[in-house]
């Protein structure tokens, strides 16, 4: 496991979920509430990714150039930030259009005619 992650499993839990991971968090809400698309979670994921990378080597002296700890590391802040970009989105739609929207989950909205959007 270690040589997939380029660090021992206590840092990625630590540092690249819990940590990083938030910060990813806040990323998804902050492109939700300011209206951007969501293909900008993936570009902003991808430079945390790179800065995850380098305070696993700076900190934790793990693997810099580990090709298999970036992509592990950016999909696991890629799925959290879209989490949090779609649940705020979703809050947001039903917050700012009540007469149009209801939510219907944590991450669906339908339509006040029924209709799921």
């Amino acid at each position: 496991m270690e040589a997939l992650l380029g660090t021992s499993l206590n840092v990625f839990i630590g540092l690249t979920v819990v940590i990083v991971g938030f910060i990813a968090w806040v990323t998804g809400r902050a492109l939700a509430i300011t209206w951007k698309p969501a293909w900008h979670v993936a570009i902003y994921c991808l430079l945390l990714g790179l800065a995850d990378r380098f305070l696993t080597f700076g900190l934790f002296q793990g693997e810099l150039l580990s090709l298999s700890g970036y992509l592990i590391d950016t999909t696991v802040l890629v799925t959290i930030a879209l989490v949090s970009f779609r649940f705020n989105r979703i809050s947001a739609l039903v917050k700012q259009y009540p007469w149009i929207y209801r939510r219907r989950g944590l991450f669906t909205l339908r339509s006040i005619s029924g209709e799921s959007a």
